[in-house]
């Protein structure tokens, strides 16, 4: 299977000349005609066209292409006339040439694909890729065509360079075919192939997990998050290598939590009821030294109903709007806050997940069993907003103190009724802004991002620039430096 790199206003030329050992390899022809590298000769013999034709059993168009080439090159007897475009003559045309160089093995992954046109602009540029779980596997060949994965690129204004968007994947067989015409209509086809340097144990960069998850549904304060199975130094090409596409078009960007985990969050909070997807260009990429990413990922979820709440502590009530409209006034008791562990924390709030019961036990935020303030209780309808412990749940024990008086641990208490409710309604993701304690939620405390400013956020992205999620591509480099 073929993957086309389009170039805006062209459309797709699929024509190709080949003959074995000859590589680069260039087709000259003019618009709607006949290629000009054919000549005039004898019919090859039947030998000739097995010993000279390699068949692609995917391409009919390239086999007949191919045998009509080398009918100058394996006929038996005399020899023709040489005519424009022929072996050993001057071919009409521009010069085009694609880097790396032909024949090449053990090319880094990380290195890009570049076309230049010397007396002519690019028309098309093809750039197929064996997929290296298919590639060299040691099993019979088959008459299915190989997995192809996608590479687009970029035309200069001039329209005589292109280079590749992405990196290529690691142990892959490489196909770049490129297309330039000149002036006088004349078509200049070249084809190049090398294959990329594979990955070794323990040097393969994985996704080893992602919130959300392709399917979800999620709050409008939603977060990327992607898990790395190791760390990653280099951190500016990771991040140029993922790209958030939204129907509403926002911007974002990404900070490191660790070596291990990134973080995408647009400037305000997702406009509500849109599809988002994030394309991992991970394959290629060269996530720290001699470690390589392996596979490409796409995620896509969806944003569903804005869902808002607040809580003033001081106030004893949650108000929850959904969609803008005035929903439901929680009445709650927050953390008695005579200790730094027992006080709710003020800021924005994202909802992280949510449990029907739950075991809630302070030793898993360090306090243990025999230390003041240690607890462990059975809650029903738990929502959390915090990893130092914090959650919405129902708290009937504490029903004589909900809209009048704090004296949870620190989470906030609600009726069974109202708990449930909260419960049900929440998406991962849903927005819950908190004042009025001094104790401030960390930035990466939970999914406190929204924490950072966006001129904090964008300061600590790499980048240093924002990622549109237009579609129009990420803001830097994703190759190998000097490459």
């Amino acid at each position: 299977m073929s993957v086309t790199a389009p170039v805006a206003g062209h459309g797709s030329l699929r024509t190709t000349c080949r003959a074995p050992g000859l590589l680069p390899y260039r087709c000259s022809k003019g618009r709607g005609e006949a290629p000009a590298l054919a000549v005039r000769s004898r019919a090859p013999t039947e030998r000739t066209l097995e010993d000279c034709v390699k068949r692609r059993a995917h391409s009919r168009a390239v086999v007949a292409t191919a045998a009509l080439v080398l009918l100058t090159a394996c006929s038996a007897g005399e020899e023709p006339d040489p005519e424009p475009g022929a072996q050993g003559t001057e071919a009409p045309g521009p010069e085009v040439t694609i880097t790396p160089e032909p024949g090449a093995t053990e090319i880094p992954p990380n290195t890009p694909v570049r076309v230049a046109a010397e007396g002519g602009t690019i028309t098309d540029v093809r750039v197929d890729q064996v997929d290296p779980s298919e590639a060299g596997n040691g099993e019979p060949e088959t008459e299915e065509e190989p997995t192809t994965l996608e590479v687009t690129g970029t035309l200069n204004e001039a329209e005589d360079a292109w280079t590749a968007d992405w990196n290529l994947h690691p142990g892959s067989a490489i196909t770049v075919t490129a297309t330039a015409t000149d002036d006088d209509g004349e078509e200049t086809e070249v084809v190049s192939e090398f294959t990329t340097r594979d990955t070794t144990d323990g040097q393969r960069l994985e996704l080893a997990s992602n919130f959300p998850t392709s399917g979800q549904t999620v709050g409008v304060g939603m977060p990327v998050i992607i898990n790395f199975d190791l760390p990653v130094t280099n951190k500016e090409q990771v991040e140029n290598s993922i790209e958030v596409v939204a129907e509403e078009e926002t911007q974002g960007a990404w900070n490191w939590v660790s070596d291990e985990m990134a973080v995408f969050r647009p400037e305000e909070y997702w406009e509500p009821y849109q599809e988002v997807a994030v394309d991992l260009r991970l394959a290629g990429v060269e996530a720290s030294d001699g470690v390589f990413g392996v596979s490409d990922h796409r995620i896509e979820f969806e944003v569903g109903r804005e869902m808002i709440s607040t809580m003033h502590v001081p106030d004893h009530e949650m108000k929850v709007v959904v969609d803008g409209e005035d929903t439901r006034t929680i009445p709650v008791s927050n953390g008695a806050a005579d200790e730094r562990f027992n006080t709710t924390t003020s800021g924005v709030h994202l909802t992280m997940e949510k449990y029907e019961s739950l075991v809630m036990d302070s030793a898993t935020v360090g306090i243990e069993e025999g230390e003041p303030g240690h607890y462990r209780l059975d809650v029903d309808w738990a929502v959390r907003t915090s990893n130092s412990g914090e959650f919405s749940h129902a708290a009937p024990w504490n029903s004589g103190n909900l809209g009048s008086a704090d004296t949870s641990n620190g989470c906030t208490n609600m009726s069974v009724e109202d708990a449930r409710w909260f419960h049900d309604e929440s998406l991962m993701g849903d927005v819950l802004e908190t004042t009025g304690t001094d104790r401030e939620l960390e930035w990466d405390n939970g999914w406190g991002f929204y924490q950072r400013s966006w001129e904090e956020w964008l300061e600590q992205s790499v980048t240093g620039e924002p990622q549109s999620t237009d579609g129009s591509g990420t803001p830097g480099n994703v190759h190998g430096e000097g490459l």
